[in-house]
């Protein structure tokens, strides 16, 4: 029965979006979403849709507009308005935390109007894929978008950004969520976009499609607990509320607890249909299982065989 409702879930909600994504400007199934923009720190703002899903991190000044991020393409407009609620500066720079549609979408008309787009080099490589595939749905593809979309600068480490009185630095994280994952730190404001390694809505979403691994994901969220102060303020690509270290902190004892119990049982000989049966996530699920499409059916079998169930290479 699980099986089948996510199968209508899919259907209905993430292959609309996909086929949404293909025409830059048509409004298609998001004509009636409405974008929301809320201060977080300094000079800092987000900006939401409904459910907060791939929240847009948006700094503002003298010096123009650097957005995090940029959403599917038929929000660009909303987008667009949203940012012109608190400024009449221009959008200047856009920086793609990782290669989702729902993070890279609206790069294209935001290109059109000038703006400068930057990615980590593994980023902008997966631009040229012919279609690209992701894990939701057991590894749904969306089509390859016009190259007009492709970020147009790219580092391999990092880069700083100095604007609005302050060093916005970006930097290149472990494979976690994916291969080209970024996070953006706004010091003078003490905020930090940590992209999809980080989200409040369900367990980490790991695509081993693009290049994101348990390991990665671990060493990814330790780094951003180094750097987070006690008023550090964190941007999640995915939910509507933004936190503070002390979350970050619960969300990494979590996964590792969750692996702790299933590298005991692989360790016992169990094989994944065992593991699953002995539910290592249940103290965690009733948090951690808001996003309907990704729950511990999806995590457990990732961290089964990163942790080399079933004979295959550890990776810990």
């Amino acid at each position: 029965m699980k099986v089948f409702q996510r199968l209508v879930l899919y259907i209905t909600t993430i292959l609309p979006l996909c086929a949404a994504t293909t025409f830059s400007h048509g409004q298609g199934n998001f004509s009636g979403v409405n974008l929301s923009i809320s201060p977080v720190a300094g000079n800092v703002f987000m900006i939401q849709r409904p459910g907060g899903g791939g929240n847009i991190g948006v700094q503002i000044g003298p010096d123009g507009v650097l957005l995090v991020d940029s959403l599917f393409a038929p929000l660009s407009e909303k987008l667009v308005a949203a940012v012109k609620e608190v400024t009449d500066e221009e959008i200047r720079f856009l920086i793609n935390t990782h290669i989702h549609i729902d993070h890279v979408g609206g790069n294209e008309n935001l290109a059109e109007m000038g703006v400068l787009i930057f990615a980590h080099d593994n980023t902008r490589l997966r631009f040229f894929e012919e279609r690209s595939r992701f894990p939701r749905a057991g590894g749904s593809f969306v089509p390859q978008q016009a190259e007009a979309a492709r970020p147009l600068i790219t580092f391999n480490d990092a880069m700083s950004f100095h604007m609005n009185g302050e060093e916005v630095q970006t930097f290149l994280v472990p494979p976690a969520h994916t291969d080209g994952d970024v996070f953006v730190y706004f010091p003078e404001s003490d905020v930090m976009h940590l992209g999809d390694v980080y989200r409040t809505t369900s367990y980490p979403i790991i695509d081993t499609y693009n290049g994101g691994s348990l390991k990665g994901t671990i060493a990814a969220i330790n780094k951003a607990i180094d750097i987070a102060g006690a008023e550090t303020k964190i941007i999640p690509g995915h939910g509507l509320d933004v936190v503070g270290r002390e979350e970050l902190i619960e969300f990494r004892d979590m996964i590792l607890d969750i692996r702790r119990q299933v590298l005991r049982m692989i360790v016992d000989g169990k094989k994944l249909e065992e593991v699953m049966n002995a539910n290592p996530t249940a103290a965690y699920d009733a948090k951690w299982t808001t996003d309907p499409g990704w729950g511990a059916e999806d995590f457990i079998p990732i961290v089964y065989y990163s942790l080399g169930g079933s004979g295959r290479l550890a990776d810990r």
